[in-house]
């Protein structure tokens, strides 16, 4: 008989957490036996609005309901496999009361734990400041991204933690053919309209390396964004164009800031830069500090001098951009695919129920 496991997604198949932690998982636990139920909160017609701009409360109201009702129906399944909490914004205690006696996991890719601990919000903080610790304790599992969220995990006492990080599926993802190159040196950034923010930290940086090697800057997923006295290609996401898009670069960059926000994220645009045979520069917050072998994959930058010190050095020699982007592959290989991953999670969840 199949182990059937009712999987509360935060997101539909546009939101890019879902994504990689639950959706492309599912073919693989499906061939090991496993009876799957999906179940996300937030639709994909959420994503295109919050994409644009346009988020409206009565939208969303239908699919706190929605959730609800699904939610209640929990007890004809054997685990409960849920994307940080079940219900955001809503105390713990009234989650534990859905939930019941059936054992869940729960899993974080980012520091949830921070949008309320650390909410502008008076009342969010008085309110919810413990809620992900009373999630992360009454778990059957933690699975974390990172070791910061797998610390935050296991000093609330929750009673089993695991690392899992955020990972691409090989089999998706070829190697840049660095012959084909063109002759203007290409910086490029993956990501959504929200995260496009961390590229203002480094627009001086733009500016410089424009004015040195006439450079080009493209930026996938961005939304409408503008750099001064900087020319930006602008595409739009699509599943089926980012590997493509991704293999343009001739490096690929994720500048952040020094918050705890940031030492709760995961990585995951290095890891495609990398998968596909990429250079990659970044912030050295968070995982990135151990994605990123500063010399070998790629370069750690903390200041504007040496993000423009380190990004001119990869454009100035095309055969270290070719030496880092194979070591950082042979390492998403052996450390960062679902091809490495997959089986264990499995063997996670099997140990659940």
């Amino acid at each position: 008989m199949s182990d059937k496991i009712l999987v509360l997604t935060k997101y539909g198949p546009l939101g890019g957490s879902s994504r990689y932690r639950f959706y492309q998982y599912l073919p693989f636990l499906k061939s090991q036996g496993f009876d799957i139920t999906l179940a996300p909160l937030l639709d994909n017609k959420y994503i295109t609005n919050l994409n644009s701009g346009k988020r409206n409360l009565g939208d969303i109201l239908p699919l706190y309901f929605q959730r609800l009702f699904r939610s209640l129906s929990h007890k004809n399944y054997d685990l409960l496999w849920i994307e940080k909490e079940l219900l955001p914004y809503l105390p713990a205690w009234l989650e534990k009361k859905i939930i019941g006696n059936i054992p869940y996991v729960v899993d974080y890719d980012d520091a949830q734990f921070h949008m309320y601990d650390r909410s502008k919000s008076k009342l969010v903080r008085l309110l919810l400041s413990n809620k992900i610790d009373a999630v992360m304790s009454n778990a059957k599992l933690v699975v974390a991204g990172n070791q910061y969220i797998a610390d935050k995990a296991t000093t609330i006492g929750a009673k089993r933690v695991a690392i899992i990080p955020t990972v691409i599926d090989l089999d998706r993802y070829s190697q840049k053919d660095f012959t084909t190159n063109s002759k203007a040196f290409n910086i490029g950034w993956i990501g959504s309209p929200t995260s496009s923010r961390y590229l203002k930290s480094i627009q001086s940086v733009f500016r410089t390396l424009d004015r040195k090697y006439d450079c080009e800057f493209t930026m996938v997923g961005s939304g409408m964004l503008t750099i001064e006295d900087v020319k930006l290609t602008i595409k739009d996401w699509n599943e089926n164009s980012e590997v493509e898009d991704i293999k343009t670069f001739d490096v690929g960059i994720m500048p952040l800031d020094y918050t705890p926000w940031e030492e709760g994220k995961c990585g995951i645009k290095l890891i495609q830069y990398m998968a596909c045979a990429l250079p990659v520069v970044g912030t050295p917050v968070g995982v990135n500090q151990e994605i990123i072998q500063h010399g070998v994959n790629g370069f750690c930058a903390d200041t504007p001098d040496e993000w423009t010190e380190y990004l001119s050095k990869l454009a100035e020699d095309p055969n270290l951009r070719m030496e880092m982007g194979a070591k950082g592959r042979l390492m998403v290989e052996s450390s960062y695919s679902l091809q490495v991953t997959a089986p264990k999670l499995a063997n996670l969840l099997k140990s659940c129920i």
